[in-house]
């Protein structure tokens, strides 16, 4: 039987009933008794609601995917700073709020209290990067602390109210207000609760409340795609809105009070297969160090149950551990071989990985036909080096050094991937024929840390020049008409600077392919995203002209898409830019290890965000004068990330820089960081050609294991 106060407040009910009085008059006072409710609930919980003003930091923020509603909307980049939310959630001076309020790194943060005339400094204590909320502290106390709807009385279909404090209202008047109902509960992978109530920058930190004024969350934007203190944004004004239950966030605040950064809880396993929803959640591969792998699960092993609920899939899956944060312990249960076994107290890892990328110290030599890798280079000091490996020779098997159990080295694809799984400080056994030699040796490797340096110069040979060539394929028919096909079908491949347009000819790119290109050769493929205001003709021309000896040399193709907003890229285009891209590496040779996002400005921030959104496409990120992320994704051994990170001496934004390159070593991400002297917001030029050859030898040593 429902209860009243489950799904109706007793307002409503009398409203119902002089529902059945006069239908003009009962319409009138219903009216009438729901904007009383509103304004009495605006009244208790107003006194809750601060308002949350910042200033400095950086002027610029790249914020979520693709629009999901098609189209054009959601704004890429966020542009300044304004007045936005808090709520109080604790009477000594705590107020949470939503990540994304800070995404800019402001300098200042200031606080403003109902009832008080002076403004509080705002400190940063901690941040709940898996809910996305920042708790701050004032100097204050006694404050009012608002009463929390507990999670198992919040029902779909219920009336609630979004709170906020807009640009127009001093802190003593009612705070804005959007209503609407519950949507959905358990959503973002069982994080928040949804709903249709407007949701805006202004009112995220807000609360959403009932019309009795109690509080059921913390108003956030989020998505189930993405990550990070701008995740989500990309709804705004969609009709669907997050907000995180402030039951939730009072069990974590005593944590939150410590000055710990809460982060989500890994397993450290990834999946057989890319369909989430389709297939069993049969464990592809284990990460080194990992919760997993300190448990004992396995490479096929088929997750049951977690915590005692079933799981048929990966996304419930992630699901159930979408909750738990970094040391938290579950309970997995799993089958393997048709026998099922329980895992009990299995304590979940972070995200940031325990080690980085394994270094052996080589760079292969490209487009070799033969079996097994031969070494291109050996980096000096590195453990190929101290293995007395050199260049010619050529690695046919490997394995642990305990043994004989040596797998077959086909390729050099084949390699990395044998190596990915393994851990620094790991003896490995190869087995190598020298160059000049028919006999194979077998030699010890102690496996390293990979560091991230550049080799000042490369041999100038990369390539076997035998891309189109497999071990053991037949060549093609001769033609009969023609004996020179080949060399005329060569001919017609288009070379230069090209342009052209998507399949849905509403955007514009171009790509610049080398007069000299070769097929039986791989090529880097570049993907230049221009900042605001420099995808003119003149512009592409400049760019190609620093480029196109460097695209000949070292073999490189470049594509660059066209932002269509004059305010900079927008949402919708990050498919146009996965499209453009991919039509480059359907038509020509492109070593799929070398691919890289390289932009300037706000080209460099969305560079970033394809990194991260785009593993499989993108190995290498290259940025001028971009911030990037402070909440970086963790590292997958399997589609090994780098960075090459620029900034001018000079440039405004230099401290953010510096502070998310940081982030991203911390993160055990390889990355180069570059500042120019006396250089500011600004693409390479003469004086800083130096660090354009380094990145384009950095481009060419990305497929180094």
């Amino acid at each position: 039987m429902w209860h009243a106060r489950s799904w109706m407040t007793p307002l409503v009910l009398t409203a119902a009933l002089l529902a059945l009085a006069t239908p003009t008059r009962a319409a009138d006072d219903l009216e009438t008794l729901r904007e009383q409710a509103i304004k009495t609930a605006l009244k208790k919980v107003s006194p809750s609601v601060v308002t949350i003003e910042t200033s400095g930091g950086t002027d610029i923020i790249v914020v979520g995917p693709a629009n999901p509603r098609g189209g054009g909307g959601g704004a890429k980049i966020r542009k300044g700073t304004g007045p936005t939310t808090g709520l109080i959630v604790s009477a000594d001076g705590y107020v949470i709020t939503s990540a994304f309020n800070f995404a800019n790194n402001p300098s200042s943060i200031f606080v403003s209290v109902a009832g008080h005339t002076q403004k509080y400094v705002g400190k940063v204590i901690a941040t709940d990067q898996t809910r996305m909320l920042t708790l701050l502290k004032i100097e204050v106390k006694d404050l009012p602390v608002p009463t929390a709807v507990p999670k198992k009385d919040i029902r779909v279909g219920q009336t609630v109210l979004a709170v906020g404090r807009t640009l127009a209202q001093a802190v003593d008047h009612p705070p804005s207000v959007s209503e609407g109902i519950i949507s959905a509960v358990g959503r973002i992978w069982g994080k928040a609760l949804q709903t249709d109530a407007k949701i805006s920058p202004t009112n995220y930190g807000g609360p959403l409340t009932d019309l009795e004024g109690k509080v059921l969350g913390v108003l956030v934007p989020a998505s189930p795609r993405t990550e990070g203190q701008t995740a989500g944004f990309e709804w705004y004004d969609s009709g669907i809105g997050f907000a995180i239950p402030l039951e939730d966030i009072n069990q974590v605040l005593p944590r939150l009070k410590q000055g710990k950064d809460l982060t989500r809880g890994v397993l450290g396993v990834t999946m057989q297969g890319a369909d989430q929803f389709g297939t069993a959640p049969v464990v592809g591969t284990v990460a080194a160090a990992s919760a997993a792998e300190q448990t004992g699960l396995k490479a096929g092993d088929i997750i049951k149950e977690i915590n005692g609920k079933a799981v048929l899939n990966y996304a419930q899956v992630l699901h159930q551990l979408g909750t738990h944060y970094e040391g938290d312990a579950i309970t997995i249960k799993i089958e393997r071989g048709g026998k099922e076994q329980v895992f009990n107290n299995v304590k979940l890892g972070g995200a940031v990985a325990a080690f980085g990328q394994i270094y052996l110290g080589i760079l292969p030599m490209r487009d070799d036909p033969e079996p097994g890798v031969e070494i291109r280079y050996v980096y000096p000091k590195s453990p190929a080096e101290t293995a007395k490996l050199q260049i010619g020779d050529r690695i046919t098997k490997v394995g642990p050094a305990q043994g004989n159990n040596l797998i077959e080295v086909k390729s050099r694809d084949d390699l990395s991937r044998l190596l990915a799984t393994a851990r620094p400080n790991a003896q490995i056994k190869l087995e190598v024929i020298p160059k000049g030699e028919k006999k194979a040796k077998t030699v010890t490797v102690a496996l390293t840390e990979m560091p991230e340096t550049v080799p000042a110069e490369l041999p100038e040979k990369s390539s076997k020049e035998k891309a189109l060539t497999r071990k053991g394929t037949p060549a093609p028919p001769k033609k009969e008409d023609k004996k020179d096909d080949k060399k005329e079908d060569e001919k017609k491949i288009p070379t230069g600077l090209i342009n052209r347009m998507n399949a849905a000819q509403d955007h514009k790119y171009w790509l610049y392919v080398p007069d000299d290109y070769n097929p039986e050769i791989s090529y880097s493929l570049v993907i230049w995203l221009h900042p605001v205001g420099k995808n003119r003709e003149k512009d592409v021309k400049q760019l190609v002209s620093d480029w196109e000896d460097y695209c000949s040399k070292n073999h490189i193709i470049l594509v660059g898409p066209n932002s269509e907003n004059d305010a900079g890229w927008i949402a919708s285009e990050v498919e146009f830019v996965l499209e453009a891209a991919k039509f480059a590496m359907e038509n020509y040779t492109i070593d799929r290890r070398r691919v890289v996002a390289h932009g300037m400005g706000l080209g460099g921030q969305l560079a970033i965000y394809l990194g991260f959104s785009s593993r499989d496409l993108v190995r290498g990120v290259a940025t001028v004068g971009a911030v990037p992320n402070q909440n970086p994704k963790e590292r997958v051994p399997t589609q090994p990330l780098r960075f090459f990170i620029v900034t001018g001496e000079k440039d405004p934004i230099k401290e953010a820089v510096n502070a998310g390159q940081a982030k991203l070593a911390e993160y055990k991400y390889p990355v180069i960081y570059r500042v120019l002297k006396e250089k500011g917001h600004q693409y390479f030029d003469e004086d800083s050609i130096a660090t354009l050859k380094e990145l384009v030898r950095w481009i060419d040593s990305l497929d180094r294991m």
